[in-house]
């Protein structure tokens, strides 16, 4: 059978942060907002991810607490995604695999908004969802459930998720049925380990990603 053949059939769900888009400009915008030298707060965070803490800790270990009254603020100094925060590789792996004949989903844990700046930096996926505006939320079955809606999926396995981080990404959505792959950059790339019980295709970018694609499905 032909790649564009068993491609068909077949989904890749693609997650967002640290998978299309870099996010050291976004992170960026909090720590100025916080006055609080960059440096400083990528560090913390970076320690927070290396235990295994919630991204949302990086306030507490600084003593802020009212940070979701700052979002608004924050949002507006960020500004959007940008096409500086794209990854090099964002754009043409999307328009790679919708070439082979891949259904292409970018479903994520990210504000209602970043739909439609996805959409104005020439994302062309054939489904593209945000958390928020769904209601539902990695890493809970229920978002992953949503996923084969979106995607029309007969079957989980016909499904790659790629995201890159073990406890929302790997670990979930090997759980729902689906093939998991961890793309390895970012903070959660580099400091979170992958169990051996996923069978996750591990890619350091998304040109590897087309390389290798086909092993996602093999022997299946």
């Amino acid at each position: 059978m032909s790649r564009g053949a068993a491609a068909a059939r077949r989904w890749v769900c693609l997650d967002v942060g640290e998978t299309l888009i870099e996010e050291t400009r976004a992170w960026g915008a909090w720590a100025d907002d916080l006055g609080i030298p960059r440096l400083t707060f990528f560090a913390v965070l970076g320690a927070i991810v290396a235990r295994g803490g919630d991204q949302s800790e990086v306030f507490d270990a600084f003593g802020v607490s009212d940070w979701h009254a700052r979002r608004d603020r924050v949002e507006m100094a960020f500004g959007g995604f940008q096409p500086p925060d794209l990854y090099p590789d964002a754009l043409s792996c999307v328009d790679r695999l919708r070439a082979d004949g891949y259904g292409v989903a970018v479903v994520a844990n990210q504000p209602a908004s970043r739909r439609d700046e996805l959409l104005a930096l020439g994302l062309k996926a054939d489904v593209v969802a945000m958390s928020e505006a769904l209601g539902v939320y990695k890493p809970t079955t229920a978002f992953y459930e949503r996923v084969l809606e979106l995607t029309g999926a007969k079957l989980a396995r016909d499904v790659a998720y790629v995201g890159d981080r073990i406890d929302n990404d790997v670990i979930p959505s090997a759980a729902a049925g689906m093939r998991p792959v961890w793309l390895r950059r970012g903070p959660w790339g580099h400091l979170q380990s992958l169990p051996p019980f996923t069978g996750a295709l591990v890619v350091d970018s998304l040109d590897e990603l087309i390389e290798r694609l086909d092993e996602v499905w093999a022997g299946a």
